[in-house]
Order: C-alpha cells, then sequence, then structure tokens
C-alpha cells in the first residue's frame, strides 16, 4: 500500500489567520527595513528550520520546527513600470522565489488567475482579493502572458497530457497565443505535428507545411507583410490568370472574418451576489509541480523538453547563434587556411591572448625569486589578499620574465595598466571609496536592491564598472560578517542566535503603529481625519507622518492612496498672517506620490524597491523626486525648499543648479568664490574651480553685483537680504554687515576676511562655510515674545507653535544644550521648508517702497560717509589705475585710502602715494585712538 498523504502543516498568523503550503500571504519586514513601502503579496511554498539546521532529519522528515518559509513574489505593476496602474488589485505573477522569516508573514490574501474569476467587480469589492493575467521575468525585464494549460490545444497529444497534468498555466508571448489555442495542426506533407517556429500557411488554402516538406525547402518564412503559397496554389493562380478568369470577379469578396482566441467581453452590468460561486473560486485548487503552477511554452521552446520533469520553467529569450557569438572553428589537421597578409589582427586568435601568467614554465629558483619579489613590493596585509592587486602583480612579473629583464625592476607603484584593445591606460585598482560613497551606494542598495543602474546614478561619482566590482566586493562582506555570526551562535550552542539581530521579535514586530501623537502630527495625511482607533506611520511625502486606520491598510494592502488636498480656507489663513510686503503666491502643499508610483515588492537579491528617492546633501535624508532635486549637469542633490527653487513637476528632470545655469547665460561672474567666505588662495590665472557638487556649499546665489555666495551663508548672516526672498535671488547688505565680522578670526580655519557669526552657546567664532564642513548644527528656534513686542516683532506658526524664528549654529561639541532646533529641511503643513518659512518673514526687503538701485546707492553713500570722517584735507590724492593695499596686499575694496590720512599721522613713515583698502584703515584709526586713549595696544 502506498503511505498516506502528509498532513498539510499549518501556521497561525498573529492575526489569527492560519496558513499552510500555497496559500497566498501579506509579507514584510519591520517598518525601519522597508522604509514606507507596502506589504508584498507571495505564495507559501514550503516551510523551512532556522538557518543552519539541515532540512531533513535522519528519518527522511523535515526538521521543526519551523522558523523560515520559502515564498513565490508576485509584483504590482508600478513595480516593473513607471506607468501607473488604476486598478490596485492588479498583480503580475513571477518564477522568483526567496527564503523569509516566518514573522514576516503579516496576513493572508486571495489571488487567483482572471479566468477563473466570474464576476471581476465583485470579487474587487471584497477585501483581501488580487487577481492576475500576466507574468514579468526579473532576469530577461520583459512581461508574458499566463493561459490556463487546458486552452492550449495545437501540441501532440501525450505532450499536452503531462502538460496538463503537471501545470495549472502556461507562460508564452503574446504573439504565441494563437497559435497555441488553435487547434492541432499537422503538415499537409508529412501528417506530423507542426510547431510554429518551423510551420509555414499557405496564403490560399490555409494548409500548414514544414518548411523542410516543401520543394524545394524555404529556408526562412517571409518578411513581415508578404505571403507564401504552395505549389498546386501558385498553378491553379496561375491558371486563372492565364484564362482571364480572376478578371470576371467584379464582385468584392465578403470581408475576412480575423479569428481571435481571447475571452468573450464581459459586462460591466451589476455583479452577481453569488456567495457559494465566490467561495469556490477562492478555493479553487490549483496544480503545482516541484511547487510551481506554471511553465514557459512560448517562442524558444522545444516542446519535447516538457517530458523532461528537470527541464527548466524560466521564460527564456533569442539564442545567441552565429559568429558574433561563437568561436571560429580553425581547419582540419593536414589542411592549410589561406593566409591574408594584409588582412587585420582578428580576435580570439594565438596571437591576441593576452598572457596573465607562465609561472608554471618557470623553474623552482626563478618561482622561489618571483614569491619572494612578490611579497615584497607591499607590506598592506589588505592588498596582498586583493585578487585584482595578485593579478596585476603576476601579469608585470610574467612580462619581466618574458624580456629577461630582473624581478627587482618590477614595482607596483603605478595604479594604471595598458590595455591591448583599448588606446588608453585603465586602472587595476579602483580608488578607495569614501564614507559618503559607501554610504550612498549602501542607502541605494536599499531602495533599489541589485539593479546597480540606479544604484550607479545615487552614488554619482563612480563609472558602473566601479560600481559592480565594489557591489561584489560588499557582498562578500555581508555575508563574511553573516557567516561569522553563524559560527559564534554554533559554537556557543544557542540556536535562537541563528536569527539575524533585526529579525529578533519584538511587541511591537512591524513597528508601524503610531501609539502617542504630537501637537503637529495628529491628523490623517490622507484625509485629514483626526479620530481614528488605531493610527499607522505614513509613507514620505505625505502633509503628516500619520495614517488612519483605514488609510494605514488601504496602504499596506492594496498600495492604493487617495490623497485629499489641503482647504483653500487653511491656505488664505495662512498667507493672511504673513506680513506687509511678502509675496503670498508661495508654494501650496505638494501633492503626495500615490501607489502608482511606489514600489512594493522586492526585485530579485535585494529588498523592496521603491519610488525613487534621493538623498539632499543638506538633510542627508532621502525624498522622492520632485522634493528633492537632481541637477542634470553635475548631480547636485538637494531638497527645492532650501535652494529656493519653486518647483515645475514639467521641468523635474531637466532641472539644473544655479552654477550651472550660469555657465550658458552668464548672467552673474564664472567667479563663483563666495563673498561672505575667505577668498581662497589660488591662481587667478586659472579658470574657477566651482564648489563640488557632493556638498550643500554647492548652493550658490548671485548679488545685486553679479558675484555669488552660498545660500546657507547669506540665510545665517543677519545683515543680509534678499529681493526675492521666495526664489533666495539677488542676495543684498553685503557691504552693511559690520566691521567686526570682517576683522575677527575664525577659530576653526584661522583666517580673517570673511563674515564669522557666533555660536549660541559660547564665545567661538567662524565663518558660517567652515562649521558647516565642520558639522556644527544648523537650525532656526522659535523663541517666544513679550507682549508688549508682538508690535514691533514678525511672529511666526510653525506647526501650530507661534514664535519669533531665529537663527542658531552651535558647536558640535555642545551635546547637551536644552535648544529645541528645527531642522533646515523641515517642513510644515504647507510643505514649505524652514529656510523658506524663515527667509519669506524675515530676509525678504522691502521691494514696493524702494528700488533696488536706489538701497544700492544707500548703502555705497554710508560707507563713503564712514571713510570720510575724519580724513584730512590730503585724502582727495588721485587714486592710480591699480590701487592695492600695502598692509594687506588686496585690490578689492569699496573705497582705497591715503596712508596719510590715518590719525595723526600713525603711518607717516610711508610715501604719501600708498594706500589703504577701507577695512585696514578703520582697524588702523581705531588702534590708533586706543593707543592714544589708554596706552596700550588691545
Amino acid at each position: 500500500m502506498a503511505p498516506p498523504p502528509p498532513t498539510p502543516y499549518f501556521h497561525t498568523l498573529k492575526n489569527n489567520d492560519r496558513v499552510k503550503v500555497n496559500d497566498h500571504v501579506y509579507c514584510s519586514p519591520s517598518w525601519s527595513i522597508r522604509d514606507g513601502t507596502p506589504y508584498s503579496i507571495a505564495r507559501i511554498m514550503e516551510f523551512l528550520p532556522a538557518q543552519g539546521v539541515p532540512i531533513f532529519d535522519k528519518d527522511g522528515n523535515r526538521s521543526e520546527p519551523f522558523t523560515r518559509v520559502r515564498l513565490a513574489w508576485y509584483y504590482r505593476p508600478s513595480d516593473v513600470s513607471d506607468r501607473p496602474s488604476a486598478d490596485c488589485r492588479l498583480l503580475l505573477a513571477a518564477i522568483y522565489s526567496e527564503v523569509c522569516d516566518l514573522s514576516q508573514v503579516r496576513g493572508k490574501c486571495y489571488v487567483v488567475h482572471r479566468d477563473r474569476i466570474s464576476d471581476l467587480a465583485g470579487w474587487k469589492k471584497r477585501p483581501d482579493r488580487f487577481y492576475f493575467t500576466r507574468l514579468f521575468d526579473p532576469w530577461i525585464r520583459k512581461e508574458f502572458e499566463v493561459i490556463p494549460s487546458a486552452t492550449v490545444r495545437n501540441l501532440p497529444q501525450h505532450i499536452r497530457e503531462v502538460l496538463l497534468e503537471r501545470y495549472e498555466y502556461v507562460v508564452a508571448e503574446k504573439e504565441v497565443v494563437p497559435d497555441l489555442t488553435d487547434t492541432l495542426r499537422t503538415c499537409d506533407t508529412c501528417t506530423n505535428w507542426c510547431s510554429s517556429l518551423e510551420t509555414v500557411q499557405c496564403d490560399r488554402c490555409k494548409k500548414f507545411f514544414h518548411m523542410g516538406c516543401v520543394n524545394p525547402p524555404l529556408l526562412a518564412k517571409p518578411s513581415r507583410g508578404y505571403g507564401w503559397t504552395c505549389a498546386p496554389c501558385s498553378r491553379r493562380h496561375e491558371e486563372e490568370v492565364d484564362n482571364h478568369e480572376g478578371l470576371r470577379q467584379l464582385v468584392p469578396a465578403p470581408p475576412k472574418v480575423v479569428k481571435t482566441n481571447a475571452p468573450a467581453a464581459r459586462g460591466r452590468g451589476r455583479p452577481r451576489k453569488d456567495r457559494q460561486l465566490a467561495e469556490k473560486e477562492e478555493a479553487f485548487e490549483v496544480k503545482h509541480f516541484k511547487m510551481w503552477p506554471f511553465r514557459y511554452f512560448g517562442l524558444y521552446t522545444v516542446a519535447e523538453d516538457t517530458l523532461d520533469p528537470d527541464d527548466l520553467i524560466f521564460p527564456r529569450a533569442v539564442t545567441r547563434v552565429g559568429p558574433k557569438y561563437q568561436a571560429v572553428v580553425p581547419a582540419a589537421p593536414g589542411i592549410e587556411p589561406l593566409q591574408n597578409i594584409n588582412a587585420p589582427e582578428e580576435r580570439g586568435g594565438d596571437g591576441t591572448i593576452e598572457v596573465m601568467s607562465l609561472v608554471n614554465e618557470m623553474s623552482e629558483a626563478e618561482v622561489r625569486t618571483f614569491e619572494a619579489h612578490k611579497g615584497s613590493l607591499t607590506s598592506n596585509p589588505t592588498l596582498k589578499c586583493s585578487v585584482d592587486w595578485l593579478t596585476e602583480v603576476t601579469r608585470r612579473l610574467t612580462d619581466a620574465w618574458l624580456a629577461r629583464r630582473d624581478f627587482t625592476t618590477v614595482d607596483m607603484k603605478s595604479v594604471m595598466r595598458p590595455e591591448k584593445w583599448k588606446k588608453s591606460e585603465t586602472r587595476y585598482l579602483d580608488r578607495e571609496w569614501t564614507n559618503q560613497e559607501i554610504a550612498a551606494f549602501e542607502d541605494a542598495i536599499a531602495v533599489h536592491g541589485a539593479e546597480l543602474r540606479p544604484v550607479r546614478e545615487e552614488v554619482g561619482t563612480r563609472s558602473m564598472p566601479e560600481v559592480v566590482r565594489f557591489y561584489g566586493h560588499w557582498k562578500s562582506m555581508k555575508l563574511g560578517e553573516e557567516n561569522e555570526r553563524i559560527k559564534a551562535a554554533r559554537r556557543s550552542g544557542r540556536t535562537d542566535l541563528l536569527q539575524p539581530p533585526s529579525r529578533v521579535p519584538s511587541p511591537d514586530e512591524e513597528g508601524s503603529i503610531v501609539k502617542e501623537l504630537t501637537r503637529g502630527n495628529n491628523s490623517c495625511g490622507c484625509c485629514r481625519t483626526r479620530e481614528s482607533d488605531v493610527w499607522w506611520k505614513a509613507p514620505k511625502g505625505l502633509a503628516t507622518g500619520i495614517l488612519c486606520d483605514n488609510c494605514g491598510v488601504s496602504w499596506r494592502k492594496y498600495a492604493d492612496l487617495n490623497v485629499r488636498p489641503i482647504r483653500e480656507e487653511l491656505v488664505d489663513k495662512n498667507k493672511a498672517t504673513k506680513r506687509e510686503g511678502t509675496p503670498l503666491n508661495g508654494p501650496v502643499a505638494k501633492r503626495a506620490k500615490t501607489a502608482s508610483s511606489v514600489q512594493s515588492t522586492p526585485p530579485p537579491a535585494g529588498p523592496a524597491p521603491a519610488a525613487l528617492q534621493i538623498r539632499c546633501l543638506a538633510c542627508q535624508k532621502t525624498g522622492p523626486m520632485g522634493k528633492v532635486l537632481k541637477c542634470r549637469e553635475c548631480n547636485f542633490r538637494v531638497h527645492a525648499g532650501v535652494c529656493g527653487v519653486v518647483v515645475d513637476q514639467s521641468t523635474v528632470d531637466s532641472w539644473v543648479c544655479d552654477l550651472c545655469a550660469n555657465e550658458k547665460t552668464l548672467e552673474a561672474s564664472l567667479n563663483a568664490d563666495c563673498l561672505l567666505c575667505p577668498r581662497s588662495r589660488r591662481d587667478t590665472r586659472k579658470s574657477t574651480v566651482y564648489p563640488p557638487p557632493d556638498t550643500y556649499l554647492r548652493a550658490c546665489k548671485p548679488t545685486e553685483g553679479q558675484a555669488w555666495v552660498h545660500v546657507i551663508c547669506s540665510v545665517f548672516v543677519p545683515e543680509v537680504n534678499y529681493s526675492d526672498a521666495t526664489r533666495l535671488r539677488l542676495v543684498e547688505g553685503v557691504s552693511a554687515i559690520p566691521q567686526w565680522r570682517w576683522a575677527n578670526n575664525c577659530t576653526i580655519c584661522n583666517q580673517n576676511g570673511g563674515a564669522v557669526i557666533r555660536c549660541s552657546e559660547c564665545p567661538a567664532e567662524y565663518h558660517i562655510s567652515c562649521a558647516w564642513k565642520q558639522g556644527h548644527k544648523f537650525g532656526f528656534e522659535m523663541q517666544g515674545e513679550k507682549p508688549s513686542r508682538r508690535d514691533t516683532t514678525t511672529i511666526v506658526d510653525w506647526n501650530d507653535v507661534e514664535g519669533c524664528m531665529v537663527p542658531v549654529i552651535i558647536c558640535k561639541g555642545h551635546v547637551g544644550h536644552k535648544r529645541e532646533l528645527i531642522d533646515i529641511c523641515a517642513t510644515n503643513e504647507l510643505g514649505e521648508t524652514a529656510v523658506q518659512v524663515y527667509c519669506k518673514n524675515y530676509k525678504q526687503v522691502p521691494v514696493a517702497q524702494t528700488h533696488g538701485l536706489l538701497r544700492k546707492a544707500r548703502r555705497l553713500d554710508s560707507i563713503l560717509n564712514t571713510s570720510t570722517e575724519g580724513a584730512p584735507a590730503d585724502a582727495e590724492a588721485p587714486l592710480p589705475s591699480d590701487p592695492r593695499c600695502y598692509r594687506c596686499h588686496s585690490e578689492f575694496s569699496p573705497f582705497f585710502h591715503p596712508v596719510s590720512a590715518t590719525t595723526n599721522g600713525a603711518a607717516s613713515h610711508a610715501d604719501a602715494r600708498t594706500w589703504l583698502c577701507h577695512r585696514c584703515f578703520v582697524e588702523t584709526r581705531e588702534t590708533h585712538n586706543h593707543v592714544a586713549t589708554n596706552g596700550i595696544v588691545s
């Protein structure tokens, strides 16, 4: 007697759902790992024990307890294409599986083929119901049609029986489906079955023939748009033409009915309320062979291979056959091939082989010398274990041996190597990856998985080959760490440590439930409701960081969000609180990304892909395209709000930063040095070196004099304003900065010449750019104002907190400060960043009262009036054509003073034709007055 079938294993989830093999489930890691993406949908293939435990015990039974599960993934259409899909219940099947922890299974759902559903509208109205019609292959990156195997009729009977016995569905290309579902086709000559690849059909009698059965045999099928007729039909047609019978058929023939095997169109009437039929469709038993319900049977399939149970079921692409892909077979022995002396050297021959090593041909003494010199070329243990370094050392020593040179003449100082088939040299060893590049790489891997092209775009500073090589090293390093952890757990005898640290169960395992609401985060980011029994964490890009129970479940299960726009009265209320002279056409809250642009299911060998996330260089946080912009020219990435960019969704992909745009428009100077930073000591004859695109200091804005300043410098220097604070354009007031900011030295770079600002917690003073490079804390603090001063102070409402917005810079050493700072990239309920709100309320000049040229003239007048105070009569000495300060050797100053103009002739020893810049003149005068009064120099 045959043994009874094994009892199916059931596992009870935390929501009390019982699941078994071939059930469809929701699967997702914790919220922090999946970064807000929806649940993935998969089918349970098998239950597995813990990692490191053998699957089968000594008796041949599966080891228990089961802690892992093998899942066959489904994709959502938005996961594999940028095209939006209005049907949130439509999925794409895949022949791709992955082993996950059993704790990641969140609930049970139902997924069936479209042809198994009689009432699609009623099916989609029920919760946790999905359907699929196509299959996506993650390796070929192509979609295929999925049809029931019972509909395949154009097959020999023995092959069709095996196909029906093993598989429920068949995967094929769209153009092959009509041929598969047609009646059995046999050759009219040999009466054998005709496959679609080697079959030709007569255009007149509609009979099928093998291309080798016709006389003469056909070498290829007719081109697209042309037909073929068999010999009897061709002869009959010629006789009709000769007898002029074709001219008598003046009556047009009836239109040809195009045969189609597509299912009949279903009406959109009211859904039928047949409960028993719906339950029968849910419980439909699907045949599985080796845990898969379908196999590929398309254009590149050999039908007889279906009989082999070990044949691969994956979709296939066109076979690479021909001289472009295959090796050139040499002539038989004894036959001399024809030699063409003038023919170019062909690749693949003996003369084109690049010799990497000939150690096997060296003597024992030479091998010992070879190894001794190889070990002395470097003392770095990492390089001695590097495959790339060892390969290049072996190649160079082999070249020296072939050239009869001593091994001591070989060194590894140069990292470049010549390529035989390239004109330029290439590096044999990639340069070291910086910490920022590694962080960007790991963040991109977490989002895109093994899709290395978008990963390369996220890194931005590496070529595609470098990213591919680093991915291999990085993956080996991760596997090594995992193996070391498993070995340590086995040595300690603790099987509970075999689970990865991030997978250890916790009370809130998913980590996506919000337990306490804050004042500015108390409404649903989708429907704006303030009442819900359960609050869920929201994905990025919404107005708030929480979702109500309905919206949270809809997003996690169906990747569907119907975002309700902000009420107009709320926008008007916020606009009315702005001060006079501030533009009222600020950007309103952005509409959040819909489910069609968010990816959920993980691609092969990687975590779940999501919508294109870009890391901002100002706050080091990621955001969706549009909220975070990426320069098309230099790959500079920054939040739009902290760079003064008004987002236009139609031009997001083609956005360029101000410096790159100025290279073409030439509206401002090509010298990109910031006026508020110390002057760089470089050769002015060389071309300007722009700030690198991998730092926020790349964000610069033009001044009223066509120069440039850093955005971060112009925001945090109090005396600097903007003519257009909405876009942070036309910086004004650089000349109004007090003298002490220019005179005091920076405590970081110990230089003067730039405007310094004081730390909010200590007397330290530094340039803003130096503080940014040093990693100091930048932000804004909401300070309360006395009621008596509210009429003279601008009050700002930031997420239900009112007060005066004050810019703050704190040294990174002040860890225990009590200030609550708002990050520069933080956004309010209108989608405006903190930089935008501060600049609109405090940095906008009154453009309605004065003209820009008049404001500039008044500031210059104040400088000239200050410079002429206390100047003697000889201050009107003629100014040379190229004046230079004799003290600081500067050529740039709004006003130059003769040395004799200093108070009481402090520099009377110098020639009267020597000049002082305005800053040195003021310092000299103040120093002289202090000495005359106190007798000491401060």
